[in-house]
């Protein structure tokens, strides 16, 4: 029997909503509604005159050659953040899992990495992989690999790659590790009394049943490698060497801020906004079809 809930009065519901919706209104569609009225626009060098110019910025920008190397960038960095930090928070969280004395504090100290803004996080990293100061650099020089991270752009993929990826990795554990604690453990004592090995388990059951799960960590995990990364690219390679780790996000903060050609990072901004929204239409209409529910 579905049960409904009744409201004393009509109002009420609409005051409780209203706040969540202001905040919406104020910090996404405004902002948003403004990304695309100042896309169709272009300001002289000393942002005096302002002229409407259509379509002309999302011409120049599909024509450069640049941005279509920050695209590819950002698809090879997306892609690779979002796998990376996935695997290892599944692997963390499978681990986390057991039942072993102190797994509390273990589950603390996977979580921690979480709460570290990504700028702390890249600076962290620079202590490791720094060629003259970071430890793990020192020791690759030292080993004859020619370690630099600020020269060679493979080398500084890598570096922000496996920077922003570990600032993930929590947050996926956390999901992932509530998803196994929801699983009836009955389920899998069925299975291994039916003679299952512990791998055999863990894809024929436990996996499925973490596909919901997975789903909703797979577009959060895009939307975070796409525009919550800028802070760990500025830290650690601030785009380059030779624009090697430039993404969209990044580029669009370079033409806007540095620039100051706020129509052409405007224009950025609505494509990013347009293609993270298609990939995740095509999440939803392909991939959820394999989510058991």
């Amino acid at each position: 029997m579905e049960r409904k809930t009744v409201f004393p009065q009509r109002l009420l519901p609409y005051l409780l909503l209203a706040p969540q919706l202001l905040i919406t209104a104020v910090f996404f569609f405004w902002p948003a509604a403004q990304a695309v009225w100042f896309s169709f626009l272009r300001q002289d060098a000393f942002g005096i005159r302002t002229s409407f110019v259509g379509l002309e910025n999302f011409t120049e920008l599909l024509a450069d050659p640049t941005y279509h190397e920050a695209l590819r960038n950002t698809a090879v960095f997306a892609t690779a953040v979002s796998l990376l930090s996935l695997g290892l928070g599944l692997l963390f969280a499978v681990l986390a899992d057991r039942r072993i004395r102190g797994a509390g504090l273990y589950r603390t100290l996977l979580i921690w990495p979480y709460a570290v803004a990504p700028a702390v996080a890249a600076v962290l990293w620079i202590f490791l992989f720094h060629p003259q100061v970071g430890l793990i650099g020192r020791w690759l020089n030292g080993v004859g690999l020619g370690w630099d991270y600020k020269l060679n752009g493979g080398q500084a993929m890598l570096v922000v790659i496996l920077a922003a990826a570990w600032k993930q990795v929590a947050y996926n554990m956390i999901f992932f590790l509530a998803g196994l604690q929801s699983i009836p453990p009955s389920v899998l004592e069925a299975a291994a009394i039916d003679g299952a090995r512990p791998w055999q388990r863990f894809w024929t059951i436990t996996f499925p049943l973490l596909s919901p799960t997975t789903f909703f960590l797979i577009v959060v995990n895009l939307v975070y490698a796409c525009f919550d990364t800028f802070g760990v690219i500025d830290a650690l390679t601030k785009g380059g060497p030779a624009k090697a780790t430039e993404t969209l996000i990044y580029r669009a903060y370079v033409d806007g801020r540095v620039n100051l050609d706020l129509g052409m990072s405007s224009a950025q901004s609505v494509v990013l906004m347009v293609v993270v929204i298609l990939l995740t239409m095509v999440q939803f209409r392909y991939v959820e079809r394999r989510v058991h529910y």
